[in-house]
């Protein structure tokens, strides 16, 4: 890839680590499938001499998929990450991380025992130096060595089953391009051969929580590299907008004066090389993106395909989108009808919610309304705007869950394509995490978002949360439970007072035990809801 500096080239290039930890892209951790790397803070795999994981066997989701892939054992990513490891670090309480060293999303310090509510903030709402910071974080992911993560430049097959190391290092920023590029590239079958209906971020029930993981792991990788814990990504509310209003050379990028193609020369994202962008060329040499710089972004906002997308998105398509009640329906893809999920990905139509995939809608309309890099699925991330669009759609995603509350049930559990069912751990993502746990408010997971904010609970209310979360959860057996306790409690009371009746002809030697076990009569055994 191409950066600004020769010299800085050549430390990119160094060996080093990736999105696959660098202390498991080696030899070892491929031919006995362990990723368990020692916690620095005592030296034991996944921490375990103080209590903050251990090393155990990966247990993957039995559930059946749905039809969409009909292989099985040709791509790395099936049951991710099993081709690569079946041991990882499994993390008590508190802690994550691939050796458990980190807090999860949502609690910090030393034992991550102190929640923390982080808030994202309308892009247009900042300061002009927040702005400037944010953009200069930015940049800063684009020129520094992921110090955690490598990528893999080949199939596990090319690596000779694991004998064969293909791992490179790359800049923080990019690590995501490429995990978005792996999550939604193509399966390579031999030969010329390839299966394009194969998506594990997208175009099923898995792409909201996907890129909700996505965003939160590219937040603390800047905050890791800044040393500002308070760093949350902004937003861009693209709603009713006539154009692209962040495409100046204050914000992302204006237009090039000569080529309508390219950024302006006044922003220093027009100097970035873009990654993964070229699917057709990997296909038909059947290898992987291996992070070399291919050009520079490409954006031409507006000037796109009308017919199918003439605008972009309004208010009243999203709310109407917000008023969809069931998250998922039908096939769990691009086809589905009146699902909340598919009509906010942009392949429902949103007045209708009808799918039509001719047209596209909300999030696909931004990323065809640009109109250049944004508009190639598997490279999009190379545009920084991209950042700023999905912190949004994730909003609209966390206001369908503030108004419908769905249980964890609602998420399919089953049937749904390639690595999108509730229990299937995210390609390509280490440590693990699976599609159901990120199915949740995101004050649970640390953050909210500016113009969502609800009144400041205080601490007894903040420590109540993911208690009465469960209770929600479980309220239909606690009802019944108090119902059947009732039932109880009534035959008791009323063998007891049977029991009384028949023993009061009794002799006045036994009337004193009587009298004392009065008192028993008067203590409920009901549950109170």
């Amino acid at each position: 890839m191409s950066l600004f500096a020769m010299g800085f080239l050549l430390v990119i290039l160094q060996p080093s680590t990736g999105q696959f930890p660098r202390a498991c892209a080696n030899t070892e951790s491929l031919l006995t499938k362990e990723c368990c790397p020692p916690w620095d803070g005592d030296g034991s795999p996944c921490g375990e001499l103080s209590r903050r994981g251990s090393c155990q066997n990966i247990l993957l989701s039995q559930a059946p998929l749905g039809p969409q892939f009909p292989f099985s054992g040709v791509d790395d990513r099936e049951d991710w990450p099993s081709v690569f490891y079946n041991r990882t670090c499994k993390c008590e309480g508190n802690f994550m991380g691939f050796n458990c060293g980190e807090c999860k999303f949502g609690f910090s310090g030393l034992n991550c025992t102190e929640r923390r509510l982080r808030t994202r903030r309308n892009i247009f709402q900042l300061t002009t130096s927040e702005k400037d910071k944010f953009l200069a974080y930015l940049n800063l992911a684009k020129n520094t060595p992921s110090q955690d993560y490598v990528i893999a430049t080949g199939t596990y097959t090319q690596m000779n089953n694991g004998s064969n190391p293909m791992f490179i290092n790359i800049n923080v920023y990019d690590v995501f391009v490429w995990m978005h590029y792996y999550a939604s590239r193509d399966t390579l079958l031999g030969g010329s051969n390839v299966w394009r209906d194969i998506d594990f971020a997208h175009e099923a029930p898995g792409f909201l929580p996907w890129h909700r993981v996505f965003l939160l792991m590219w937040e603390r990788e800047i905050q890791k590299i800044t040393g500002d814990e308070n760093f949350t990504i902004p937003y861009w509310d693209w709603r009713d907008a006539e154009d692209c209003v962040v495409c100046t050379d204050e914000y992302m990028g204006g237009r090039h004066p000569t080529n309508p193609n390219l950024l302006s020369p006044a922003s220093f994202f027009s100097s970035w090389q873009v990654i993964c962008t070229r699917s057709e060329e990997y296909n038909s040499q059947q290898a992987l993106c291996n992070a070399t710089g291919e050009g520079p972004i490409l954006r031409n906002p507006g000037n796109n395909d009308k017919s199918r997308t003439p605008r972009l998105p309004s208010s009243a398509e999203v709310e109407f989108c917000l008023s969809l009640t069931q998250y998922e329906s039908g096939p769990m893809d691009k086809m589905a009808n009146y699902s909340f999920r598919n009509t906010l990905e942009g392949f429902a139509d949103p007045r209708t919610a009808i799918s039509n995939v001719s047209q596209s809608g909300l999030h696909n309309a931004l990323h065809i309304y640009m109109n250049g890099s944004m508009s190639q699925v598997q490279g999009s991330a190379n545009d920084p705007i991209f950042v700023l669009h999905h912190a949004f759609v994730d909003s609209i995603f966390e206001q369908w869950l503030r108004r419908h509350r769905p249980m964890l049930e609602v998420y399919p559990a089953a049937n749904a394509p390639i690595g999108h069912n509730r229990e299937n751990y995210m390609v390509p993502f280490i440590p693990l995490y699976r599609n159901g746990e990120f199915f949740k408010p995101s004050r649970e997971l640390g953050y909210d978002y500016e113009y969502l904010q609800e009144p400041e609970l205080d601490s007894f209310q903040e420590f109540l949360i993911p208690y009465l979360e469960q209770a929600r959860q479980i309220w239909a057996w606690l009802v019944g439970a108090a119902v059947i306790g009732g039932i109880v409690t009534a035959v008791l009371t009323g063998l007891v007072l049977a029991c009384r009746k028949k023993r009061r002809g009794t002799s006045s030697e036994i009337q004193p035990l009587l009298t004392e076990s009065e008192d028993y009569n008067n203590i409920s055994y009901q549950s109170n809801f």
